[in-house]
C-alpha cells in the first residue's frame, strides 16, 4: 500500500469531566483547515484511552461520551474529510482503556508480584493494562471493530498500544503450561506474550479483510523493530512513532526507519507539534525543528506524519495548523522527487535488537546502535539496519557493533558475504558464541577474556588514526583481551594504564594514566575485516570521543575506499541518497539541522543555519547527463571522472535536494 505524504494523526483522548464535547465542530471548517495545512490524510479517533467511544454506537451505547454533543462526530469528520479528498483512517485503542479496564478488572494483566499492571487506584492516568487473551475482551474488541466496519466508512483503521507484554492471570499460566512453556521463567513468558501478539493480530486482520478488502492496517506498539519481521503480513505499512522530544529522541527514528525500509512495507514517519510529547495541549514545535523532522522523513524514504490533539471542543487550533501548513507546503513542492524512491545504501548495520532481552517497545534504546547510528550519520555514511534475516549481499560492508552474538549459522552466512566480496568492521564482543570464544575466523582473532586494565589507550598506527598524535588515547569502557589468528596482523595497540584505580591505588581525579606499556592488541586486520576490541560504538554514544570517531572513519576508508556518496561538509549535515526508478534518476538529500540540549529533558533544535559550498561525489557506475537542484530547478555544473561525478551546492539552508539525471 502507498501511503499519502502528509499526514496529521489527531488524537482525541477526552475525559468524561469535561462538558460540551464537539460543540464547536464545524464539519466544513474542520476539513478546510486540513485543506489549508496541505493534509491529504488524518487519522481520527473511534475510540480512546479513556475507553469513550466518538460515533452513534448501536453495539456499545454506553460507551459513547457522556457529553459528546455531535453524536456521530467521527461521521462527520470521515464525510467532511472525504468532500476534499482527505484519507480518513480510524484509530482505535487497545490495551489501554479507562472504561474498560475500572469495570472489568478481571480482563487486566498480572505481573509477577500478582498486582495489575499499570497506574495505581489513586494516580492520574489511564494506563492499566488490558488483555487481549482475554476471552472476554478479546470478543469485546472484535464486536467494537466489526461495528466501525459496518457503519462507517473505513479508510483504515490503527490499533494503539498493541504491545507484547506477559501476564500472570490464571489462563496465562494454563495456557503456558499447555504450551510446555515455564511460568517462572522470565523469557518463556516474554515468548509466550509475543506470541500472544501475533496471534491477534493476524486472527484481527483476517476478521478485518473479511469485511474491508483494501483498508489499511497498522498495529502501533511504540517502536518497530526486529520482531516485527515474523508477523510482517498482518500490516499494510509501518508507521513509525517517533516524537523526538517525547522520549524516542533525534537518533530513534533512523533507527526504526532504516531498518523498517528493508522490510518491503512503505513507511509512515510520525512525529509531533507538540514541543514534549502527546497531550502537550497549546504547545508549539519550534518551526525548524518540525522541518527537520519532516524532511528527515523524505530524506529516508519515508512519509510524513505529524501528531495533534483535538481540542475537547472539536475545533482545530489554528495556530498549529498554520505551523503544520508551513512545513506540508514545503513537503508537497519535494514529494515528485520523493514519490517511489529507494534508497541507495553501500554500508549494512548489524542490529542487536533480536538479541536483546525483551521490551514491549522494542529495543529503542540500543546504546551500541545509537552510537553507531550517530557516527554513520556524522560520516556521511549510506547505510540500512539489518538483522540475522536480511539479505546482506545487497552491501559492501557490514558492521557488527559491540555485542552481537554469534552462532554457527550466523558464522556461515558472513562466510558467503566475505566470499562475496563483503568487507565487514566489528567491535568488542560481536563474533562471540555461547562458549565466550568467537565462533567467525572472518574477524582474525581470538578471545583471551575481558581486559585487565580500564580505562585503556589506544595508539594510533598503521592507517588507523592517521591525522591523530601517534600516543595513547583513553577508551573508558573496557576492552575485550584478544590475540591475533595466522594471518591477521595488528593495526594498533593497546597501552595500559600503571594499575586500575581502586581504593588502595589510585591517582588524580578520574583514572591513571599511561604506563607506556603496549599490553595487547586494539585493532586487528585480518584479511577483509577490521576488528576493534574496545566497544567503540557504545563509547561513542555514551561521550563522543572524537578519536574513536576518527578511527572508525579511518577503518570504513581502508575497506570501502570509493562509497556510493562523499560529501566534504560539517559533521552536523546529514546526507542521504535514493533512487527513483519511474524516472530514472537519483535524488540527494543533505539536511543541515543542529538539535542542541538547552533545556534538560530534550534535544531542541530552534535556529535554521545555512551552509555553503558543500561538495558532493556521488559513484553510481552510470552515466551522467545533468545535475540540479530541485524544485528549484536550478542547474549544477559538474565533473567526472574517479568513477563519479563531483558538483557543488551553493547553499544548503535546512534542506536541498539534488537531483541526478
Amino acid at each position: 500500500m502507498q501511503l499519502r505524504f502528509r499526514q496529521v494523526h489527531l488524537d482525541f483522548h477526552t475525559s468524561p469531566d469535561i462538558p460540551g464535547i464537539g460543540a464547536a465542530f464545524d464539519p466544513d471548517e474542520f476539513a478546510a483547515t486540513l485543506e489549508k495545512a496541505r493534509v491529504n490524510s488524518v487519522t481520527a479517533f473511534g475510540r480512546c484511552h479513556h475507553g469513550w467511544i466518538y460515533y452513534d454506537s448501536k453495539v456499545n451505547p454506553e460507551r459513547v461520551h457522556p457529553h459528546l454533543e455531535r453524536r456521530n462526530l467521527l461521521a462527520e469528520q470521515i464525510e467532511a474529510c472525504h468532500k476534499r479528498n482527505i484519507r480518513v483512517p480510524i484509530y482505535t485503542t487497545v490495551q489501554w482503556d479507562d472504561y474498560t479496564a475500572d469495570r472489568n478488572r478481571h480482563w487486566l494483566m498480572i505481573d509477577e508480584d500478582g498486582r495489575e499492571v499499570g497506574t495505581k487506584p489513586l494516580e492520574p492516568g489511564f494506563y492499566k493494562t488490558l488483555d487481549v487473551f482475554q476471552p472476554g475482551y478479546r470478543q469485546f474488541l472484535f464486536d467494537h471493530v466489526k461495528e466501525m466496519l459496518t457503519t462507517l466508512p473505513v479508510d483504515g483503521l490503527f490499533f494503539d498500544i498493541v504491545q507484547p507484554r506477559a501476564s500472570l492471570a490464571l489462563h496465562w499460566i494454563e495456557a503456558m503450561d499447555k504450551a510446555g512453556l515455564n511460568p517462572e521463567s522470565y523469557s518463556d513468558r516474554q515468548r509466550f506474550a509475543t506470541q500472544v501478539i501475533y496471534d491477534w493480530e493476524q486472527e484481527m486482520t483476517a476478521f478485518v479483510r473479511s469485511y474491508n478488502k483494501d483498508c489499511s492496517l497498522f498495529y502501533n506498539s511504540g517502536h518497530v523493530g526486529t520482531r516485527h519481521r515474523s508477523n510482517v503480513d498482518a500490516y499494510t505499512h509501518w508507521e513509525l512513532e517517533s516524537l523526538p522530544s517525547g522520549g524516542w529522541g533525534y537518533l530513534h527514528f533512523p533507527q526504526a526507519q532504516r531498518y523498517g525500509r528493508t522490510l518491503g512495507l512503505d513507511c509512515l514517519g510520525m512525529t509531533g507539534k507538540f514541543h514534549t510529547s502527546w497531550g502537550d495541549f497549546h504547545s508549539y514545535k519550534n518551526e525548524a525543528a518540525l522541518q527537520f523532522e519532516c524532511f528527515h522523513m523524505l530524506a529516508l524514504g519515508a512519509k510524513c506524519s505529524v501528531g495533534d490533539q483535538l481540542h475537547p471542543s472539536g475545533k482545530l487550533d489554528t495556530a498549529t495548523y498554520d505551523l503544520i501548513g508551513s512545513v506540508y507546503a514545503e513537503v508537497e513542492k519535494k514529494e515528485p522527487w520523493c514519490e517511489g524512491a529507494t534508497p541507495v545504501s553501500d554500508v549494512a548495520l548489524m542490529t542487536s535488537e533480536e538479541f536483546g532481552e525483551f521490551h514491549p517497545h522494542g529495543g529503542r534504546n540500543l546504546s551500541n546502535v545509537l552510537g553507531a547510528i550517530r557516527m554513520l550519520q556524522e560520516l556521511g555514511m549510506q547505510f540500512d539496519i539489518v538483522d540475522s534475516q536480511s539479505d546482506w549481499m545487497r552491501y559492501k560492508l557490514l558492521i557488527f557493533p559491540d555485542d552481537i552474538p554469534f552462532d554457527t549459522r550466523l558464522s556461515s552466512k558472513l562466510d558467503a558475504f566475505v566470499y562475496n566480496g563483503g568487507t565487514v568492521i566489528a567491535s568488542h564482543k560481536s563474533g562471540i558464541g555461547a562458549e565466550g570464544q568467537f565462533v567467525t575466523g572472518e574477524f582474525g582473532v581470538k578471545a583471551v577474556g575481558d581486559a585487565p586494565f580500564s580505562p585503556d589507550f589506544i595508539v594510533p598506527g598503521n592507517g588507523i588514526g592517521a591525522s591523530l598524535p601517534t600516543t595513547g588515547h583513553v577508551v573508558y569502557q573496557k576492552a575485550l583481551e584478544v590475540e591475533p589468528t595466522s594471518g591477521a596482523s595488528v593495526l594498533c595497540w593497546t597501552e595500559v594504564p600503571y594499575f586500575n584505580r581502586t581504593w588502595r591505588t589510585f591517582c588524580s581525579h578520574r583514572h591513571t594514566p599511561s604506563s607506556g606499556e603496549r599490553k595487547y592488541p586494539a585493532v586487528v586486520m585480518g584479511g577483509s575485516s577490521i576488528y576493534f576490541a574496545h566497544p567503540v560504538f557504545r563509547q561513542y554514544q555514551e561521550s563522543a570521543p572524537r578519536w574513536i570517531k576518527t578511527m572508525v572513519k579511518d577503518a570504513i576508508q581502508m575497506l570501502l575506499p570509493s562509497p556510493v556518496l562523499s560529501v566534504k561538509g560539517p559533521s552536523s549535515l546529514i546526507s542521504s541518497v535514493n533512487y527513483q526508478a519511474s524516472e530514472n534518476r537519483h535524488v540527494v538529500h543533505l539536511l543541515h539541522y543542529i538539535p542542541e540540549r538547552r533545556g534538560q529533558a530534550f534535544d531542541v533544535i530552534e535556529d535554521v543555519i545555512p551552509v555553503h559550498h558543500i561538495e558532493v561525489t556521488l559513484r553510481l557506475g552510470r552515466a551522467v547527463s545533468s545535475v540540479r537542484l530541485v524544485p528549484e530547478g536550478e542547474a549544477l555544473p559538474f565533473t567526472s571522472g574517479g568513477g563519479g561525478i563531483t558538483f557543488t551546492v551553493p547553499t544548503v539552508n535546512g534542506h536541498a535536494m539534488v537531483e541526478v539525471g
